[in-house]
């Protein structure tokens, strides 16, 4: 049987040569200096590869695809930053064999996951057509694992037997307490088992014909063979939306406001026609016409482009059948991903197009709206909306723009079709999943009140790159404003990204559920009173303030109607929504090797650590995120993922070649701006341990507290329970913009409850079951208790009742292990929250000479320079903590907190310190609050 082929018939799997001699190694290191254009995965010649190998040093094979290398003789110097080709003394030309894949087999390219080098087959799924042989290797064979020096192998040694052979964990449930009827509908035991894909691997037998021609043109047969066509798509739109009668209303309204303002008495059929010519004005730019043969050309220009500039696009084949399950139903549905890239707008529609699922309406910013490019998109599904979605250039409520937007997604979900909405509103610059903005997403609760369909079927996606192809946004984290979108712009990315490797991307389709259905629940149970950082937040930074003044600005609880014409009550609803949807997308992302190891270099290795070591770390924290029941990105060899991750980091990464046998010295580069870009990259795996490491700071804190209050009494390292779920929910508030913990209708409280369980589980903390009786009653004593809100509480007063066990758990004491390894796995943890804590603090002493009133634009611009200029002067501990979104964020915080005063003149928000933070002594009292948390 012969081996897969490409799009242009050739032979998808390729061969090795013969092997170099080890002693020759120092020669050939020397030559990291020339960079790798047009290879994937750094490509390095076999005969290196294999003598590396040999001195436990391992660079990563090439696979999948045929290259020809011609290696220039001259030897550059010894040290190089990022990942470079290695030359060897003469001209040759290279041919690798993929190892781990039994050549023959046509369907592994297709089913299986990344394999970068040997298939490591305990991250791969069950699948029945994957067929995979393991290569026998010294650093990850099955009895070997456990007797490693890991970073965190105490952290949850008992379950390293069972990780090593466990397969990939299933992503993107939805809610069971919100939704139940939808966890169990379109979800089956068999869906799981059912593997990964990659979209872009097309060959003859991904078409209904065969032989040579076939081969050939097998990319133009598979997208003439894909089921798009006119009537698949909304008709007479513009028409239906003109002639509705609430935009009839609206353009009334328009022209006697026009009238009105011109002083006319009476009103004229001009200036109702004017104002309808303005109405088809406005949606030319809403309307999309899709064109079912630019969809057909389309997917096919991107099978060439994606498979020049990305490895793979992987994709779940039984997340693909909930969606093809979804549309069987004749309900409209809307995808909601996360935004990090432009091209997440052609990513989801090619990715339905290759699987026969029509192409979804994608909701775009104006600032898309460019000449030519603007065509392009509204013919394959894109309509422009503006950025605030009711408001008129001169600040008014625009009736008409927010009628015409409400009856077109209504006439779009009436005709069944499908929604691609963003609620980020724009791409995430930080590398971290941005809150939410429900604008868009309250539109389409409307229309399904309106009974404009019966029911809506919400999709939430997440998406993973290796690599960001617009840069990773450094100059916008420096405070440039950013460069408005242009058909030039456009241009120029392209031809970019046709000259570098991107890597791999990952696409996770969440579980569906009926949006109908989580809004009947919601209105079943009692909807909790929404509660602002000043209610939540302020009493744990200033103990003493009066219960009066805590109270003052109390927001009235919400009514026991579920009447939606009550606004906080609708606002309050559309929110919880959108905080749902944002936790499923982001905890359906797929961590990266980028990730982990930019996370590691950061917060582990920031000093540099040899490239063996980093290995064994690497191979750990993967265990880790999978133990947490999130997904990677990639499979296979940990040394061939490590250098595949340090040759896409590129220049944030700077690699010497020690004397000492001849060890790769790995070694971040923490100057602006690569570190901004490390920092991206790392942000990518924080959501995975969020939670734990608001329970590692927070540890800290406390043990930080009684060791500065000098407490004699017995047991200093004991902590009560209670008071530590207290003070991770504390911090948590705190760090509200920056990772969310828990879904709406869960207690946080409760959660941290959870983590700190799991940290005795993994035997970081201990209960101290025998000195119970010897600790002091005054370790329990809080002076701020007092005034935490009632709902914060994380024991419900049932609870209390029913428990025989009540006072023996209210009155649990833990104590820190002092293990090395579980101290390192703590330390890290802290210092994953470091540039976080650090931004915030910074933040509490600009404030402490803060001069207002002032614009909160220019407020931000004096603290972003404030941070940087920290950064330039070596004062910062974490340079990265200098990013305008920390600043931007921070000065979020403090508004919501109380600590700013923010008052509305014309468009522009004018801030000056409250009445609360006046006094010195309670912006020391922030600073100290902040600083406690904070590792140094």
């Amino acid at each position: 049987m012969t081996s897969p082929a490409k799009a242009d018939g050739s032979p998808r799997h390729l061969e090795d040569t013969s092997s170099v001699a080890s002693e020759h190694l120092p020669q050939h290191v020397e030559a990291l200096q020339r960079p790798l254009t047009r290879t994937r995965l750094g490509l390095f010649p076999a005969r290196w590869r294999l003598a590396l190998r040999k001195s436990r040093q391992h660079l990563p094979s090439l696979l999948g695809r045929r290259e020809r290398v011609s290696l220039p003789a001259s030897l550059p110097a010894r040290s190089c930053s990022g990942l470079q080709l290695v030359s060897e003394p003469r001209r040759c030309s290279v041919r690798l064999l993929p190892k781990g894949i039994v050549a023959g087999k046509k369907k592994i390219m297709e089913d299986t996951a990344l394999s970068l080098g040997t298939i490591d087959v305990s991250y791969l799924s069950s699948s029945a057509e994957c067929t995979v042989t393991r290569c026998k290797h010294s650093s990850e064979e099955w009895g070997e694992c456990n007797s490693r020096p890991t970073v965190f192998r105490s952290a949850t040694l008992k379950w390293k037997e069972t990780l090593l052979g466990r397969n990939r964990p299933f992503v993107g449930r939805c809610c069971y307490v919100c939704t139940p009827q939808s966890w169990d509908k379109l979800f089956n035991t068999n869906i799981p088992s059912l593997g990964l894909r990659n979209v872009i691997y097309i060959n003859e037998t991904h078409t209904r014909y065969r032989g040579w021609l076939a081969r050939r043109f097998c990319y133009t047969l598979f997208v003439q063979e894909r089921d798009v066509h006119k009537s698949m798509f909304a008709n007479n739109v513009m028409e239906n939306v003109l002639n509705n009668s609430r935009v009839q209303n609206a353009i009334i309204q328009e022209s006697s406001e026009s009238s009105a303002v011109n002083g006319l008495d009476q009103l004229e059929s001009r200036n109702i026609n004017r104002t309808k010519k303005k109405a088809r004005r406005i949606l030319q730019e809403m309307v999309a016409n899709i064109s079912p043969s630019l969809i057909r050309l389309t997917g096919w220009v991107l099978l060439k482009l994606f498979n020049s500039f990305f490895w793979n696009i992987q994709i779940h084949k039984g997340q693909l059948e909930m969606v093809k399950a979804a549309t069987e139903l004749n309900l409209p549905l809307v995808f909601l991903p996360v935004h990090k890239s432009h091209i997440d707008y052609l990513l989801l529609t090619f990715i339905l197009f290759c699987h026969n699922i029509k192409a979804p309406y994608i909701a775009a910013g104006n600032n898309l709206n460019i000449p030519i490019f603007s065509t392009l998109i509204h013919k394959l599904g894109g309509f422009f909306i503006r950025r605030k979605l009711d408001e008129r250039p001169d600040g008014q409520k625009d009736i008409l723009y927010r009628t015409l937007l409400h009856v077109h997604v209504e006439e779009l979900l009436r005709q069944q079709q499908f929604l691609e909405i963003f609620l980020e509103g724009t791409r995430s610059r930080s590398g971290k999943v941005a809150c939410a903005r429900a604008g868009l997403l309250s539109v389409v609760v409307d229309a399904l009140y309106s009974n404009a369909s019966p029911d809506v079927l919400i999709i939430p996606v997440g998406i993973s790159y290796d690599r960001i192809i617009e840069g990773h946004y450094t100059s916008e984290q420096l405070g440039k404003p950013k460069k408005n979108e242009s058909l030039w712009s456009v241009a120029r990315g392209v031809f970019r990204m046709l000259r570098k490797n991107y890597g791999c991307v990952r696409v996770d389709f969440a579980q569906p559920f009926s949006l109908k259905e989580y809004l009947d629940c919601q209105n079943q149970k009692p909807l909790p009173v929404p509660l602002s950082l000043e209610h939540t937040l302020l009493p744990a930074v200033l103990p003493s303030r009066p219960n009066y003044i805590v109270g003052e600005s109390t927001e009235a609880a919400l009514p026991d109607s579920r009447d939606l014409s009550y606004e906080p009550l609708r606002r309050q609803l559309i929110a919880n929504l959108a905080e749902h949807i944002m936790f499923t997308a982001n905890k359906s992302c797929a961590v990266m090797s980028t990730h982990i190891v930019a996370c590691l270099l950061l917060y582990r290795h920031r000093r540099g650590i040899d490239l063996s070591k980093l290995v064994e770390d690497f191979f750990s924290m993967k265990e880790e995120v999978l133990a947490r029941d999130y997904d990677l990105g990639f499979s296979g060899n940990s040394e061939d993922v490590v250098m595949h991750a340090i040759h896409l980091l590129g220049n944030c990464i700077t690699i010497t070649n020690t004397s000492r046998n001849n060890e790769f010295f790995i070694t971040p580069n923490t100057s602006v701006p690569a570190v901004f870009e490390l920092s991206f990259y790392s942000n990518g795996i924080l959501h995975v341990f969020f939670k734990e490491a608001v329970i590692a700071c927070s540890l800290h804190a406390l043990l930080n507290k009684r060791h500065k209050n000098d407490i004699s009494g017995i047991l200093p390292n004991v902590i009560s329970q209670e008071q530590l779920v207290r003070k991770a929910a504390s911090l948590c508030y705190l760090l509200c913009y920056e990772g969310t913990v828990s879904l709406p209708c869960q207690l946080l409280c409760q959660v941290c409850h959870e983590a700190i369980e799991q940290f005795i589980q993994y035997g970081l903390l201990l209960v101290a079951e025998e000195e119970q009786e010897d600790i002091s009653s005054s370790l329990t004593e809080q002076n701020w208790e007092k005034n935490i809100p009632e709902p914060l509480s994380w024991r419900s007063d049932e609870e209390d009742e029913d428990s025989d066990f009540g006072e023996e758990q209210r009155d649990c004491y833990l104590k820190v292990s002092q293990s090395l390894e579980h101290q390192q796995y703590i330390s890290f943890l802290q210092k994953l929250l470091g540039p976080l804590l650090e931004a915030y603090s910074s933040t509490a002493i600009f404030i402490h000479n803060f001069s207002g009133p002032v614009r909160e634009t220019e407020c931000l611009q004096k603290l972003h320079k404030y941070l940087i200029s920290r950064t330039e002067k070596n004062v910062a501990v974490y340079a990265e903590s200098a990013t305008y979104c920390l600043a931007k964020n921070a000065i979020k915080v403090f508004k919501d907190m109380g600590v700013f005063k923010e008052t509305k003149q014309k468009r522009e928000s004018i801030l000056e310190l409250s009445s609360t933070f006046l006094p010195h002594c309670n912006r020391q009292k922030l600073l100290e609050f902040i600083l406690s948390f904070i590792v140094l």
